[in-house]
């Protein structure tokens, strides 16, 4: 019996000694957990406060990005009053500037020799014409000249019958030739 008792006992030492080895490894291993389980707070922690920082800013830039868009837009808006405060003056320029008459052609000289426009002297080769414009737009009427081909007269004005040079003229085809004066009258984009 003693030997058994003595073997008994060497078992449950051996049992205890074991289960010591056990624990001892179990509280290494749960040592390291708690140890993983700080880092892993400490990551989350972390990563929690850059979130809430990336929150911010994204708040922050959203909020500029509202007051930049803002902004432009009181610029469009004002800038759409101004174009339209200039386009108002420039209607009333225009009108102002449609109320202006536009100067008569100069009187035809007095010596029938010279040019009304440059005054040059008629010569063999120097050509004189009449200008053959009529004067106003208004009741514009037909009219036959003498070889038949037709003349646009005005009825409530005269023509120009200005005498003018070959250079201070411009054809007008059918119509004849007309002062430099009368032309750029009716046609002013050609100046």
């Amino acid at each position: 019996l003693p030997q058994r008792l003595a073997s008994l006992a060497a078992a449950a030492q051996e049992e205890t000694w074991q289960s010591r080895q056990q624990l001892q490894v179990q509280q290494q291993e749960m040592a390291r957990l708690q140890e993983e389980l700080s880092r892993a707070r400490q990551d989350g922690e972390r990563w929690a406060s850059a979130l809430q920082r990336a929150q911010r800013e994204a708040l922050e830039r959203e909020a500029t990005r509202g007051a930049e868009q803002a902004r432009q837009q009181e610029l469009i808006r004002d800038m759409k009053e101004r174009l339209l405060e200039l386009l108002r003056e420039k209607d009333a320029l225009w009108q102002k500037t449609e109320g202006i008459d536009t100067p008569m052609p100069s009187p035809v000289p007095r010596d029938p020799g010279l040019c009304a426009r440059c005054h040059k002297d008629f010569r063999l080769l120097s050509r004189r014409y009449s200008c053959r414009w009529a004067l106003g737009a208004v009741g514009m009427a037909p009219a036959q000249h003498r070889d038949g081909s037709a003349l646009i007269t005005c009825s409530l004005s005269r023509l120009c019958q200005g005498r003018v040079c070959h250079t201070c003229s411009v054809d007008m085809g059918k119509h004849g030739r007309c002062c430099l004066i009368c032309y750029q009258q009716r046609h002013p984009q050609a100046t």
